[in-house]
């Protein structure tokens, strides 16, 4: 249970970025030191102890609290970008938002065989870019240890489909009903 009370820097913007889309913007809490303080801590907990070797968070906001997350855990950090942001060769799996679809993809050596992987992402939706996560995860031949998020729209009822793909459960500060 979360012990701070985040969704009181947490902003909703109606129609954003298309109409009938509530855009949930974090950084008022990122700004505040203690919030986002809290944030990372409370994400980070339950896998202190599971040995997580790497983080991995999509772009972009995935990178604001994962790589802080990591940092925490003593764990490495791999961005999963948009298609042609990366230098090196790729790994990439396509998925379907809330509003759209998309691409992620990491490098070929962002994980494998012994790395134990966490998913830490600012929100879960549909649970499609966390899907696209994992199966680059196995795909790599790393382990999934866990998923975490800030925020979770429980109204796309995210754990079912996340289940279709992974045994983890998800660990969320906030449920948006």
């Amino acid at each position: 249970m979360a012990t701070f009370e985040y969704e009181n820097l947490i902003e909703s913007i109606p129609d954003y970025p298309k109409p009938g889309v509530v855009f949930k913007d974090i950084t008022p809490l990122l700004a505040d030191p203690d919030g986002f303080a809290a944030t990372i801590k409370e994400l980070a907990n339950p896998y202190r102890d599971a040995g997580v070797t790497k983080v991995v968070g999509a772009e972009a906001r995935g990178f604001m609290v994962g790589a802080p997350v990591a940092r925490e855990l003593h764990a490495g950090f791999v961005p999963a970008r948009k298609p042609g942001k990366l230098p090196r060769e790729v790994a990439a799996e396509d998925y379907d938002l809330e509003y759209g679809t998309a691409t992620l993809q990491v490098h070929l050596d962002a994980f494998g065989p012994g790395d134990k992987v966490l998913i830490v992402d600012d929100l879960v939706a549909t649970g499609g870019t966390m899907v696209a996560m994992i199966k680059l995860i196995e795909k790599l031949g790393a382990e999934l240890v866990g998923i975490a998020c800030l925020m979770e729209l429980e109204f796309f009822n995210p754990r079912d489909i996340l289940a279709t793909a992974t045994d983890k459960q998800l660990h969320s500060l906030v449920k948006v009903q």
